[in-house]
């Protein structure tokens, strides 16, 4: 009786559904993809595919955390870091955090252009860079003062040094976090890290000379960035969907696309 009883309170207490955000990007342009309907999108589980009840494409303000690389070779990206500042809108906030084993917030989030661009001027370059140390040190308690989506948008050369947490508890602070990664890189070896991360928080990685490659040049690159932070579809799943690593998102019958996804509830 009391197993039944128990049986039932976890029955009543499940959600009937649970929403996820997911990033779909063109991998060749790095456009954002905007027609997908709830049919297209297919939602596996441990192997086991979940029933998608409904999609909806957004754009909305975001309050993004600008993690900047100090390493020896970090200043060869603050151009593109002064770019990104310029494309926040009125409502959106930013911090910017610097990072080499640890993180050290330069400016607190704030919508003033004025004071983020004098926090950048202030960022100190020769340390050894330590992205995944770096990463969960700016999340532990750096977006107590966020109110839209939280991002953080990874600023770096590309490097990684020798880091003591994995990426996959990277990932798991972030979903507990609600917290979405977008990698910039310049170049460096540590692609595989930065797709990997962004796939498994609902975000998406951009190298600066594809970008440049498929068009508009390095001063397009911010906004093309911000075009896919912005957007992003709310994914409804039915019945209750766990924080678990096995949890992937495809596109039915669509190749060459970045899919990326992060539980909301």
């Amino acid at each position: 009786m009391k197993r039944l009883m128990a049986i039932l309170l976890l029955a009543v207490s499940a959600p009937a559904s649970m929403r996820i955000v997911v990033t779909v990007v063109e991998q060749k342009s790095g456009k954002p993809v905007e027609d997908l309907k709830a049919e297209d999108f297919l939602v596996m589980e441990d192997k086991l595919p979940r029933r998608v009840e409904a999609s909806e494409f957004a754009r909305r303000p975001i309050d993004v955390m600008l993690l900047l690389d100090t390493s020896l070779v970090g200043g060869m990206v603050q151009p593109v870091a002064q770019g990104l500042i310029g494309e926040l809108k009125d409502k959106e906030q930013m911090a910017v955090v610097s990072f080499d084993s640890s993180a050290e917030m330069v400016q607190d989030f704030t919508s003033s252009k004025q004071l983020l661009a004098a926090a950048l001027s202030k960022v100190k370059y020769g340390n050894t860079p330590r992205v995944l140390d770096g990463v969960t040190a700016a999340m532990d308690g750096g977006f107590e003062h966020a109110t839209f989506r939280r991002v953080i948008l990874l600023v770096t050369t590309g490097y990684e040094g020798s880091s003591r947490t994995h990426e996959r508890e990277v990932a798991r602070l972030a979903r507990r976090a609600g917290v979405s990664i977008y990698p910039v890189y310049a170049a460096g070896s540590a692609r595989g890290l930065f797709e990997d991360l962004a796939r498994r928080t609902g975000g998406a990685s951009f190298q600066l000379r594809d970008l440049q490659r498929t068009g508009g040049g390095a001063g397009s690159a911010p906004s093309r960035i911000f075009e896919v932070l912005r957007g992003h579809y709310i994914v409804t799943i039915a019945g209750n969907l766990g924080l678990g690593e096995k949890v992937k998102v495809e596109i039915k019958g669509r190749e060459k696309l970045l899919v990326s996804a992060l539980p909301l509830d």
